[in-house]
């Protein structure tokens, strides 16, 4: 049997098995293709590796999104990202601009597409910011599960949005973010206790500071101490 006799079910199982940039090249090849190609039920789950993926298009966002990971796992881009703005020499302001903005302009677009999203993990991302995750929650209100790991902007404004925002939530990841604090993750415990909530190193990392904040905190353990 050719493959233009199966009917559409059986081409959707076909491609299920194929990863994204093969589907993309299938269904190049002619118009039938390319329709069970863009077909919202195809593209349940998507898991990005790399910054580069995020550009392709090789993949399709839509109602049937259930499951969805962007993990950047590169020890270079970890480290890039994970420098505080104050601190970053020019060099590494250019490697952050050639994708600072990406994932958050994709969550956006995750945002008006995706309402029923179930689970979102986010790794390694060290341009979101918080209204980005804030606006997802507000967007996908059927969210279960939230994993943020390695996300140094993120701060206590995510854990607020949660208890708002996140009312289908069962389960919270925010490890190794360094902007999150125990009043944060108190709050979340008192208002939400039902959220299965994990914080590995997040609350005793130290957060960031500028440098005048650093001075003035500085000056004042200095006045304090000459008091002893």
């Amino acid at each position: 049997m050719h493959l233009h006799q199966l009917n559409r079910e059986c081409l959707l199982h076909l491609f299920s098995f194929l990863d994204k940039d093969s589907r993309r090249s299938l269904s190049l090849t002619c118009e039938r293709l390319r329709e069970v190609f863009l077909d919202p039920r195809l593209w349940n789950l998507l898991h990005f590796c790399s910054p580069s993926e995020l550009r392709r298009n090789n993949f399709v966002l839509g109602v049937s999104l259930r499951y969805l990971s962007v993990c950047w796992y590169s020890s270079r881009v970890l480290k890039v990202c994970n420098i505080e703005d104050w601190l970053k020499s020019s060099f590494q302001r250019d490697i952050c601009s050639k994708h600072e903005g990406l994932v958050s302009t994709f969550l956006a677009h995750v945002c008006r597409m995706c309402p029923n999203l179930l689970s979102l993990k986010l790794a390694g991302c060290g341009h979101i910011t918080d209204q980005d995750v804030v606006s997802l929650l507000q967007s996908c209100r059927k969210l279960r599960r939230l994993q943020l790991e390695n996300c140094v902007r993120v701060t206590d404004r995510i854990l607020d949005g949660l208890v708002a925002h996140g009312a289908a939530l069962e389960e919270v990841e925010v490890d190794f973010c360094r902007n999150i604090t125990p009043e944060g993750l108190r709050l979340v415990r008192e208002k939400r206790p039902g959220i299965r909530l994990s914080a590995e190193r997040s609350a005793t990392m130290i957060p960031d500071s500028k440098p005048e904040e650093k001075v003035a905190l500085r000056r004042t353990l200095q006045k304090l101490l000459q008091f002893y």
